[in-house]
């Protein structure tokens, strides 16, 4: 084992902004002269169920990062279903697992002077195989960070868990995507509670849309999806909405939404029309192969909306969707950018690089 310093960025959940923060991290690192590696050793963020595409994290990190190491080397295990199912079977070696990943560190960490390291999931994936973050923050002696999502006073349980957990190891704690709303309730109560606990609180970082969600169009794209309308395709979606109720009830459910898509099959002129009339509905996902009448897609071309249509099932449909949303599209150089500025402008970024 070398004695490189070794730093884990992990989270109390998917989708907290993990990649973002830990690359973003290491290239601000690296703009301070040092040498920087980057390794994720469970590979989670996979598009095919036995793990043959590699997992998208360790490719940008090596793109924006100017990374000469093999893909095998950051990401020693691909972590996919069909590997977990394997590993209740008795068919992984955990120590040999560790072996693994503990050898592939060794040669990224001699070329470097700081590596970092990317947790997989949330800091508890990987325990049938003994490789939560606990684990792999041991075996690699690595400071940890991490990365939390505050909406409200609630979410501290899930801090002190992690916090319990990762002991001495733990360096402090980052939040991200915290709304507005819930802004003075952290910085109020929350950061000084959990520093009454003995644990540090780096900064904040508000939500922004553009890390959180993706655009109409780069959901079109992942959807495969027509588009039926000339409106613009700039604005941004964070969650779905099935549209399954009659019409008047579906306005009262979309009026609430807030840069939202709905889903409803291609027939349902009713619900169609009741989320056009919805300030907060940024397009339609019509399902089934059906196209609108003349007159949905009139409404929507006068109320500026896209609306896509797909050819597969409702149920589909947004299992595609959702997975489209919650992997974000913010996975590209431009993400890595802003949020090394949103650290700079948010975090103490002298006390974590």
């Amino acid at each position: 084992m070398t004695d490189t310093p070794t730093t884990l960025v992990t989270a109390t959940g998917d989708s907290a902004g993990k990649t973002a923060i830990t690359v973003a991290l290491a290239r601000l690192a690296a703009d301070r002269d040092s040498s920087v590696g980057y390794m994720k050793p469970k590979g989670t963020r996979l598009q095919s169920n036995v793990g043959k595409t590699l997992d998208q994290d360790p490719m940008l990190a090596r793109e924006v990062l100017g990374l000469d190491a093999e893909m095998h080397q950051m990401e020693p295990v691909v972590y996919s279903p069909t590997f977990v199912e394997g590993a209740i079977r008795g068919t992984e070696d955990p120590a040999a697992l560790r072996d693994r990943i503990r050898e592939e560190y060794d040669d990224i960490a001699e070329d470097h002077d700081r590596v970092f390291i990317e947790g997989g999931g949330s800091w508890t994936t990987g325990g049938v195989v003994d490789l939560t973050d606990v684990d792999v923050a041991e075996l690699l002696d690595a400071r940890v960070v991490l990365v939390a999502e505050y909406g409200s006073p609630n979410d501290l349980d899930e801090v002190l868990a992690a916090a319990d957990a990762f002991g001495d190891r733990l360096a402090g704690v980052v939040f991200n995507k915290v709304s507005d709303d819930a802004f003075e309730s952290l910085d109020q109560d929350g950061i000084p509670f959990l520093e009454s606990k003995g644990i540090t609180v780096f900064g904040a970082i508000p939500h922004e849309k553009a890390l959180a969600g993706v655009t109409v169009g780069e959901l079109a794209d992942e959807l495969g999806a027509e588009l039926l309308t000339d409106a613009p395709t700039d604005a941004f979606v964070e969650r779905f909405l099935v549209g399954a109720m009659g019409g008047d009830e579906a306005l009262r459910y979309f009026r609430r939404a807030r840069d939202a898509a709905v889903i409803t099959g291609g027939d349902r002129a009713d619900v169609q029309t009741a989320a056009l009339e919805a300030s907060g509905v940024a397009c339609l996902v019509l399902t089934g192969g059906h196209r609108p009448s003349g007159a949905v897609l009139g409404k929507a071309a006068d109320a500026g909306k896209p609306v896509l249509a797909v050819n597969t099932d409702t149920v589909t449909a947004i299992d595609r969707a959702e997975e489209v949303v919650r992997g974000g599209r913010t996975r590209d150089v431009r993400t890595v950018d802003r949020m090394a500025e949103l650290l700079g402008d948010h975090v103490d970024v002298d006390a974590l690089v």
